[in-house]
C-alpha cells in the first residue's frame, strides 16, 4: 500500500493559523516525504485513516501527556503502534516565522507596542515538526546526525524543511518494511505507553 490517508481530528487553537493555514501545512509536511519515495497521502475528514492528528494538551488519553508550552512539542507512533501524531496545543505554532502569539495574551485589542511586548513569543514552526513527526509515523527513528530532520531536537526556525542524506536512506530501505506492516498495523490503536518517540527542543535533553 502506498497511498496513505489522514485527517485532522482536531486543530490548534493558536491565534497564529487558521484552518486553512493548518492543513496546507500538514500537506507541506507530508510532502517532504513523498519526494523521496512514492508514497502519496490523501487527505480525509472522516472515518477511518492510517495517520489521525491532533493537537492536545496535558494528558489526552495516550498515557505520554503533554507539559505545557516548550519541552514537548510533539510525538508520534510508529506503524505498528497505529501511526498517529500529536501536538502539543499549548505551543504557540506559527507558519513561515519564529514570532508566535501567546495563547493567553489578553492585549489583543491594544496598541501595537503593547502587543509586540505583551503577546509575541517564541513559536514553534509547524512545517519543520510535522515533517519530523510523520518521519516516525512511518517508521524512522530518531537519527544520530544531528543535520538530518530526524534528529532528536527542534533546532528553530528553519526557511526550508528538507531531508538529509541519512533521512532519505532510513526512508527508503524502510519502505519495504513499511508496507508490509501498513496493511495488518495502521488500524491497531492499542499501544504500549512506551511507543512514542518525542520532539524536543535543542538545549533540553531528549527521553531516553
Amino acid at each position: 500500500m502506498k497511498d496513505l490517508t489522514y485527517k485532522i481530528s482536531s486543530y490548534p487553537s493558536t491565534r497564529n493559523l487558521n484552518r486553512r493555514e493548518v492543513d496546507e501545512e500538514i500537506r507541506r509536511a507530508l510532502d517532504v516525504w513523498s519526494e523521496f519515495t512514492d508514497l502519496t497521502f490523501t487527505q480525509k475528514t472522516r472515518g477511518r485513516v492510517h495517520i489521525d492528528i491532533r493537537f492536545e494538551e496535558g494528558e489526552h488519553g495516550d498515557g505520554d501527556p503533554f507539559d505545557g508550552q516548550g519541552g514537548t512539542l510533539a510525538h508520534a507512533f510508529f506503524p505498528v503502534f497505529g501511526g498517529d501524531a500529536h501536538f502539543d496545543d499549548d505551543e504557540s505554532w506559527t507558519k513561515g516565522t519564529f514570532r508566535g502569539q501567546n495563547k493567553s495574551c489578553q492585549y489583543s485589542n491594544c496598541c501595537e507596542k503593547y502587543i509586540t511586548k505583551f503577546c509575541l513569543s517564541l513559536g514553534t514552526n509547524l512545517l519543520q515538526t510535522a515533517a519530523h513527526e510523520f518521519g516516525h509515523s512511518l517508521g524512522l527513528s530518531h537519527s544520530d546526525s544531528r543535520s538530518a530532520l530526524m534528529a532528536p531536537f527542534y533546532r528553530g526556525f528553519q526557511n526550508k524543511v528538507t531531508l538529509n542524506k541519512d533521512d532519505i536512506n532510513g526512508i527508503q530501505v524502510g519502505q519495504v518494511a513499511l508496507s508490509a506492516l501498513i496493511v495488518s498495523c495502521f488500524y491497531e490503536k492499542l499501544c504500549p505507553f512506551t511507543c512514542t518517540a518525542t520532539l524536543r527542543r535543542e538545549n533540553e535533553e531528549a527521553p531516553s
